[in-house]
């Protein structure tokens, strides 16, 4: 079955019981595989692969040494885009206005089955890692996290990238492009703010992302559909 066609050829009401069970089978037991990789990478950075935070330390560096003021106002609203209650708040507001147009709950709880699977991992081994964050200046309130990985950046990736894959409906080509193109450039603009404004270390926000690329495909495929039998 085409990977963004799944809910359009099997658009079938799923029974309570039968979307549960898909959804511990095929969302949250992957996501604890997820976690448990992310984890033991965090503890290998922490433990024999320390030596890979000195070799970062200069990217971290050289962004401070270039900062401006443009920059660091244009840096602050995009950091801000991955704040907690920004990408909460949207995600509850999308999940209405898709479930409004389309009532298909099951198709409209996408995002937030990716933003809770992300979460649930990011917290978990962000505060089970405790990873100090880069030795700079910091441009943003540092959240009681600690640096590994990106949880902003592993937000807003899971939101914005399922909403990529929910954009596919939109009937105007030029609209849809542009809401699908906005949306994968939205968790990279996130990404380069949280280096430039010092909260993270590379490593730390290309974890984020790929936490919130695999919780946005899981989640995505959460539900068992059928392709329609031609009669």
């Amino acid at each position: 079955m085409p990977f963004l066609l799944r809910y359009d050829l099997d658009r079938s009401r799923p029974r309570a019981g039968a979307a549960f069970k898909d959804l511990l089978v095929r969302a949250i037991a992957p996501g604890v595989l997820v976690f448990l990789a992310i984890y033991g990478f965090g503890l290998a950075l922490i433990g024999p692969m320390q030596s890979w935070s000195t070799a970062e330390e200069p990217i971290s560096k050289d962004l401070e040494s270039h900062r401006t003021s443009l920059w660091n106002s244009i840096t602050m609203v995009w950091s801000h885009i991955g704040n907690t209650e920004y990408v909460i708040g949207f995600c509850v507001l999308m999940m209405l206005l898709v479930w409004w147009r389309t009532r298909e709950w099951w198709f409209a709880v996408v995002p937030g089955i990716a933003i809770a699977l992300q979460a649930s991992i990011f917290v978990a081994a962000t505060n089970l890692t405790d990873r100090p964050r880069p030795e700079v200046s910091k441009l943003d309130p540092a959240p009681p996290t600690s640096s590994y990985p990106s949880g902003h950046v592993g937000a807003s990736t899971a939101l914005y990238l399922t909403l990529a894959f929910m954009a596919h409906r939109i009937d105007n080509v030029v609209l849809r492009r542009v809401v699908q193109v906005v949306c994968v450039l939205i968790p990279l603009l996130v990404s380069y703010a949280r280096l430039y404004r010092g909260m993270h270390h590379a490593i730390d926000v290309a974890v984020g992302l790929l936490n919130g690329i695999v919780c946005a495909v899981l989640a995505w495929l959460w539900l068992r559909r059928k392709e329609a039998r031609s009669s």
